[in-house]
């Protein structure tokens, strides 16, 4: 898939920092040295670790080069780190592990989540934020669009698998040794219309859609999928549109008797 596109990505800063911000304001802990962003992009995520924690070691890791370049120019005081959340490691034990609305594109959250609790200290958090938008009219009619001609053979099983439910969640975490803190939150954010969701989407969701199609039949697809998000996404009365982004939270608490 090609490499994500920060400035795409950063036209809605905004809207994507305001939860990595309720995300922080929920970690307890006070005393940190060692802090990681696991899906750091460009940076704005990790800006606010560094700015609650201004004497901890701050690293970010991310996948994408081009993420990781802007982050470095919009921080260069971090350390980032391009790599695999899968295969991450942390050096030393962390105080706070932060992961906002990164986890959702990988799977086996079973066997991950438990893994990045081994690499906190005691007394250590786990917070993570992810979307949990998949049923909502914006993902729904992406995988609409992709089921009809001539879309269906060349993007079956591209997007991202579901979350776990609450429950199954909050079960792991406590199992692998956690005091958990679990919400949902529905954002509603106010677009200038459909073709703005569009926009936002072609940083995220829409990826792997489009990554499965030439550039002409991005065009075509992407054409068909605004003119159903019209559709579902009626103008308000100040001829806006209003954007329903639900959004699961946890914050788990490394206890100071687990492993």
């Amino acid at each position: 898939m090609q490499d994500w596109n920060p400035q795409l990505y950063r036209q809605f800063e905004s809207e994507r920092t305001r939860p990595a911000q309720e995300l922080l304001s929920r970690i307890p802990v006070t005393e940190v040295g060692f802090a990681t962003d696991l899906g750091c992009g460009p940076g704005n995520s990790t800006e606010l670790l560094a700015r609650a924690w201004p004497d901890a070691s701050i690293y970010g890791v991310d996948s994408s080069a081009a993420m990781l370049e802007q982050a470095r120019s919009r921080l260069p005081q971090g350390t980032f780190l391009h790599q695999d959340i899968r295969h991450w490691r942390a050096a030393e034990p962390q105080q706070v592990i932060y992961a906002n609305a990164s986890l959702q594109w990988l799977d086996d959250h079973d066997t991950l989540l438990p893994h990045l609790v081994k690499q906190l200290d005691s007394g250590g958090a786990l917070a993570i934020q992810m979307p949990d938008n998949l049923q909502e009219p914006s993902h729904r009619l992406m995988r609409d669009v992709a089921a009809s001609a001539p879309w269906r053979q060349r993007t079956v099983g591209v997007e991202r698998s579901p979350l776990m439910s609450s429950e199954r969640y909050y079960d792991l975490l406590v199992e692998t040794g956690c005091d958990v803190d679990i919400w949902r939150t529905t954002y509603y954010h106010v677009m200038a219309d459909a073709q703005a969701i569009v926009t936002w989407l072609k940083a995220t969701g829409l990826r792997p859609f489009l990554a499965a199609l030439d550039p002409d039949e991005q065009t075509r697809f992407l054409e068909q999928y605004h003119q159903a998000l019209q559709q579902a996404y009626p103008t308000r009365a100040d001829g806006r549109v209003l954007l329903a982004f639900p959004r699961l939270f946890i914050v788990a608490m490394k206890t100071a008797t687990s492993p």
